[in-house]
């Protein structure tokens, strides 16, 4: 009688990083320990105001104006980041010429620059005796000193993030894709609409979202070109900072909060977007 055969043992391959309980241990530590802790102990400080301590200071007009221009002017920042940024990511990826390299480098510079350095130099180009300040107020346009100051220093920092998260998927797009397009007779506008921005749309929500973030934590490289005039130029981390040199830390503490919260929804309903931008063009 012959016997039936045994039926081989699986071995389970071993994953070269450790479990899944230890990964996930060690990743909710970090997490609350580098960011849910400081927060949390953000959170209780300005709770010392309660309730109607932190909606008066939401609803001190100066605190309301601040956050207006810090929030009204980073996204309309991130928005021009992305527009832009998607058009820099695109030359770099698809077009060879001199210097590419050396351009492709100077998109970073943003990262490494401190940004008092940033902001200085963004005054003195931009100041009313500035190389740049002086050919716009000939049109009009006076940069430093006012909110127009704020958004460039914005695009300046905001303008990275926009291309680095869009770069990589243009260059996965295939040309070959772009010239079935325009070999089925679609016109240039058609093929941009319809074949190259659908796959880039997350990314660009990304980006959006990432420059919008650092647009409105952004001190160093804004205080400079600003001008800091309430009601007019001043920002909102500004006043925090005012506020803790004179020892008011739970009113410091309450526009922090209630920049985080703001922050928090912002970034959430752009994250929804992104989602069904997802699912609608069937990306993941």
């Amino acid at each position: 009688m012959v016997e039936p055969p045994r039926p081989r043992r699986r071995f389970r391959q071993r994953s070269v990083i450790p479990g899944f309980g230890l990964t996930l241990g060690y990743t909710l530590t970090c997490l609350g320990v580098i960011v849910l802790l400081p927060l949390a102990a953000l959170v209780a400080k300005a709770a010392g105001l309660g309730p109607a301590g932190i909606w008066a200071v939401a609803t001190d007009p100066r605190v309301a104006s601040a956050l207006r221009v810090s929030f009204g002017v980073s996204l309309l920042a991130a928005l021009t980041a992305s527009i832009f940024g998607g058009i820099v990511a695109w030359v770099l990826t698809r077009y060879e010429f001199p210097g590419r390299k050396l351009a492709d480098a100077v998109v970073d510079l943003p990262f490494a620059l401190p940004t008092a350095v940033a902001g200085i130099a963004l005054a003195s180009l931009y100041a009313p005796n500035g190389p740049l300040g002086a050919q716009l107020l000939k049109v009009g346009i006076e940069a430093a000193y006012t909110p127009v100051g704020i958004f460039i220093a914005m695009v300046f920092i905001g303008l990275p993030f926009a291309v680095r998260t869009v770069q990589p998927l243009i260059a996965e797009i295939d040309k070959e894709v772009e010239e079935a397009s325009a070999i089925l007779g679609a016109s240039r506008v058609a093929t941009l609409t319809k074949v190259v921005l659908p796959p880039l749309i997350p990314a660009v929500l990304t980006g959006f979202a990432l420059a919008f973030a650092r647009g409105v934590g952004e001190y160093g490289s804004i205080i400079f070109i600003a001008g800091n005039l309430p009601y007019v130029s001043e920002i909102a981390p500004l006043l925090i900072v005012i506020k803790l040199s004179e020892f008011d830390y739970e009113g410091a503490s309450a526009i922090a909060v209630i920049m985080l919260g703001i922050s928090f929804l912002t970034l959430l309903a752009i994250n929804l977007v992104q989602a069904w931008s997802r699912r609608r063009f069937g990306y993941v």
